[in-house]
């Protein structure tokens, strides 16, 4: 039988283990995700082939199409090529330049692109990737009606599309009953920060339920009849169709690279919602308040989006993301301040307490539960609770996953400072400054912190770790790392604070035993 101290440094490494084994999965999973990325760029097919299992006509990608509309907006220029396509989106934000050029979400490599229609029938369908189509404009602005036409012979296809100012527009549809065809908001971005997060397409169904699929994880096509968003994603950026008022039929698909797709599958005419550009909570919202679910954080959601509420607040009062990041920080700590004293109080308590346990193993080491009974008292008379210690750090492990996801997804921080050499908190630190910083905190607040682990492996574990996440968060996010540095400094000072009020009530307790004697 396990006496409660063991247990106690059991969950402790155990929480500590669970940090490290999440910072390793991170730092290899997505360096492969990275190079399967890049692999997969240069590995696009083009063969024409028509594909049994779904009806989808996949045609060799016309790459040489004319620009037919010009929209020119503030926050992007777009163009639509000669196949009513979106062609082009280039962001005009000087936040979003990525190798020195202004981000254009749409790669002219891949082979599905916005508005992009495709027909069951598969002469249909090659007939419609070669008959250009006509539009009523050459140019447009926001607001204007791009009406564009493609004619197939026995009927017309007629695009209607209007922009709004950041990037969402509405579509009108118009083809002959019963003609079955597919259309898509086209492939993700195409955009490298994308490694860290989802990377492929994302659904809402009408009950608000989310549902993700990622690049290379489709082995076969799959239908859904009551969709109102379908999303294609990547880390700052997305490509969407929505509809509110009626259920989307949807079906999500893989690409000959391995890309996660989706079409819309219809057999009349269409309206739809559509946006193009960055996942900012504000321009979503500014479109439809449940957008912002397109910004998805995985398992820890229900406390990632509470903690982004607060830190956009915090944003709001600070000017700063930066000080964002540090006030959502010190809140943390505030909400954590009544367990995490417990615990370190009675990490103090264990290790006062630690030679008379040591008596008590040596004593009854042959009979288990006598020892327990006695460690038992020892603890109530004392007032030390064993797991106590382990519950500040079982609190802060979702919370820290969570706020790791909306760092890392928030691209409200791509592009922004913090103050002297920050300048972007959405990449690493250029001069690894703040990772050292945490790691000497971190250093600092483990000289400091009573232990009672005598076992020399788990000794040799926690000594090494502050070095073990320092080189991990040389490649995080600024902003992730400013938390985590912020957050051992606030550990450093607490442990401090309690260790001089667990002295000096030891030597007030000395001082009243001499008094009764």
């Amino acid at each position: 039988m396990l006496d409660n101290l063991s247990n106690q440094k059991r969950v402790l490494l155990a929480s500590v283990m669970t940090l490290v084994f999440f910072l390793l999965y991170d730092y290899f999973y997505l360096s492969k995700i990275r190079a399967s990325y890049e692999q997969n760029k240069t590995m696009l097919k083009q063969e024409s082939s028509y594909s049994k299992n779904n009806g989808l006509s996949i045609n060799k990608p016309v790459n040489n199409t004319k620009s037919l509309v010009d929209i020119k907006s503030g926050f992007f220029d777009a163009k639509i090529d000669s196949l009513g396509r979106i062609s082009s989106f280039v962001l005009k934000d000087k936040k979003f330049i990525e190798n020195g050029k202004q981000i254009d979400l749409i790669d002219p490599n891949n082979e599905l692109k916005p508005l992009e229609v495709r027909f069951v029938d598969p002469k249909l369908n090659e007939l419609a990737f070669s008959a250009p189509y006509t539009s009523n404009l050459n140019s447009a602005k926001i607001g204007e009606k791009i009406v564009l036409t493609q004619n197939l012979g026995s009927f017309s296809i007629t695009k209607t599309i209007k922009f709004n100012k950041f990037g969402s527009y509405e579509l009108d549809v118009k083809i002959p009953d019963g003609i079955d065809y597919f259309i898509s908001s086209g492939s993700r971005p195409n955009i490298q920060a994308d490694a860290y997060s989802v990377h492929g397409v994302l659904l809402i169904n009408n009950k608000g339920n989310i549902q993700t699929f990622e690049d290379g994880s489709i082995k076969e096509n799959k239908e859904f009849s009551d969709i109102n968003v379908a999303a294609a994603l990547d880390r700052y950026y997305t490509t969407l169709f929505y509809n509110f008022d009626k259920n989307l039929n949807t079906i999500v698909t893989q690409s000959p690279n391995k890309s996660a797709e989706f079409f819309i599958k219809a057999n009349k005419s269409l309206h739809l919602g559509g946006f193009i550009g960055p996942k900012e909570h504000k321009i979503l919202k500014s479109i439809n308040k449940e957008l912002t679910n397109v910004v998805e954080y995985g398992f820890f959601t229900f406390i990632a989006k509470p903690m982004f509420a607060l830190l956009n607040f915090l944003h709001n009062f600070t000017g700063n993301w930066g000080w964002a990041i540090v006030l959502l920080t010190i809140c943390v700590r505030i909400v954590l301040f009544y367990p995490t004293y417990k615990g370190m109080m009675s990490m103090n308590k264990l290790k006062d307490l630690a030679p008379k346990i040591k008596e008590l193993q040596e004593k009854y080491k042959g009979d288990p539960q006598k020892m327990q009974i006695h460690m038992m008292e020892l603890y109530k008379k004392n007032g030390a609770n064993p797991m106590s210690g382990c519950l500040p750090i079982l609190l802060q492990i979702p919370i820290f996953f969570a706020i790791y996801k909306v760092l890392l997804n928030t691209i409200e921080l791509k592009g922004a400072p913090w103050i002297l050499w920050i300048h972007d908190l959405s990449i690493k630190d250029p001069y690894y400054i703040l990772p050292i910083v945490m790691g000497a905190l971190m250093f600092l607040q483990q000289k400091i912190t009573p232990s009672t682990i005598s076992d020399p492996t788990q000794a040799k574990i926690m000594k090494y770790l502050p070095i073990i996440f320092t080189l991990f968060f040389f490649t995080f996010p600024a902003g992730l790392t400013l938390y985590w540095s912020v957050n051992n400094f606030a550990s450093l000072v607490q442990q401090f604070i309690i260790n001089k009020k667990f002295e000096k009530q030891k030597e007030e307790e000395i001082a009243e035993k001499r008094n009764e004697n």
